[in-house]
């Protein structure tokens, strides 16, 4: 069983090589820990550190001029779709609370997904 993620909680993209805080802001009013519940519409905003994605142009750019070797550079989430799946049976602000197994895809082929939430006592069939 899930469990529903909150503000705070840390994510990871797949090509990142730092952890963020989530920030939920699409429906504030809807609190666990007296932290916003976040939903599938709350995408990443900060930066994941450093990106070693050859997808993302700026390390493409990066690595061509070092003749090829992997050069990270900054990361910049392109994350364009919501989370999958989201809750299924929990509604927060007209859409699906997040929880601890969804994913987020982004534009530059990085995985995104929680990694640590705080610990709650709702769990999400």
């Amino acid at each position: 069983m899930a469990n529903l993620v909150v503000n705070t909680s840390l994510c990871t993209c797949s090509f990142g090589v730092a952890p963020v805080p989530l920030m939920a802001t699409c429906a504030p009013t809807a609190t666990a820990l007296n932290q916003p519940i976040a939903t599938i519409m709350d995408l990443p905003k900060l930066p994941f550190g450093m990106c070693s994605s050859l997808a993302n142009p700026a390390v493409a750019s990066a690595t061509a001029a070092a003749f090829g070797a992997l050069t990270p550079m900054p990361c910049t989430p392109m994350v364009a779709a919501p989370w999958v799946p989201g809750s299924p049976t929990v509604i927060v602000g007209n859409y699906p609370a997040l929880n601890n197994s969804s994913k987020a895809i982004c534009s530059f082929g990085g995985v995104i997904q929680i990694t640590m939430t705080p610990a709650l006592t709702v769990q999400v069939p």
